[in-house]
């Protein structure tokens, strides 16, 4: 199947499990695939053939800038499902991260990674 793959979404939420953390706020960063046929639209090359994926930038970084949530697995999964709205994508794959969580002491990164398949 084909995908198509968009890296680097970044923007600021307010989802966290600390309150201040819903309050003050956070970066985070988004990847996607998709996965889609892509075969009508590599021969008509007409963007109706496909999906336009600065809609699905869109309807990210809005969910990740309104949310609310205590946990990043329920954004990520409102981003998933969000996604499959779309009648062509048949797959998703959503990568959270957040690139600075408020652990004492820990200077990694927090990555929620999780698949989501379209049911008809």
């Amino acid at each position: 199947m084909d995908s198509i793959e968009i890296t680097g979404i970044r923007c600021y939420g307010y989802t966290g499990y600390l309150p201040e953390e819903q309050v003050l706020g956070q970066w985070f960063e988004v990847d996607v695939t998709l996965w889609l046929d892509l075969t009508l639209a590599g021969k008509s090359d007409a963007i109706a053939d496909t999906l336009d994926y600065r809609t699905t930038i869109e309807k990210v970084k809005s969910l990740v800038k309104t949310a609310k949530f205590a946990l990043v697995e329920k954004l990520a999964e409102a981003i998933a499902s969000s996604i499959l709205e779309s009648i062509k994508v048949t797959k998703v794959r959503v990568r959270l991260t957040k690139p600075a969580a408020p652990i004492p002491e820990f200077g990694g990164k927090i990555t929620i990674d999780i698949t989501r398949v379209q049911h008809y």
